[in-house]
């Protein structure tokens, strides 16, 4: 399926979905989290993606929480755990054709289209973010979700289960 983006970020952004949505992930790509759970969950602030919803299926937004400004009372854990765009952007982290960053990687990813190069840069760099599961393991007594919020907040932001 062709997918056509044009929303405040992205003009006349053509892709394909080649894969069914959630389905034939790389062996090395296994999130704990869909989108649909994580957005109703509440992350980025609930302002991640007000622009472009009609990019993805009506069902994701349903229960989603979401702010027309960033609104950390969105967030599941009610901090604010992530950087400005800018900050992405001046640190090389946004890569190809995902101008928002890794969740729409992901989301773009998990409605089923490939891009393999990309796909495995953003699959390392998610490998890479278990790194704070292990920090709050190591630093936290199991099922105490009060402690390191901004990590399980960043956590949930990366679809790792932040709940353990």
């Amino acid at each position: 399926m062709q997918v056509i983006v044009n929303d405040l970020m992205q003009q006349n952004y053509i892709y394909e979905r080649t894969e069914a949505e959630g389905q034939n992930f790389s062996e090395s790509f296994r999130p704990e989290l869909t989108p649909i759970q994580m957005l109703e969950m509440g992350v980025f602030e609930g302002h991640y993606m007000t622009d472009c919803q009609s990019e993805f299926p009506v069902c994701w937004f349903k229960k989603a929480k979401m702010s027309l400004v960033p609104n950390i009372e969105c967030n599941y854990f009610g901090v604010k755990s992530r950087q400005p765009l800018s900050v992405w952007r001046q640190k090389g982290w946004i890569i190809g054709p995902d101008v928002r960053g890794w969740f729409q990687w992901y989301c773009r990813y998990y409605s089923g289209r490939r891009l393999p190069e990309i796909d495995d840069i953003q699959i390392r760099r998610w490998r890479s973010f278990r790194r704070h599961k292990a920090q709050i393991e190591q630093n936290c007594l199991p099922m105490d979700t009060k402690c390191r919020l901004k990590q399980r907040q960043a956590l949930l932001q990366w679809a790792y289960n932040p709940m353990f």
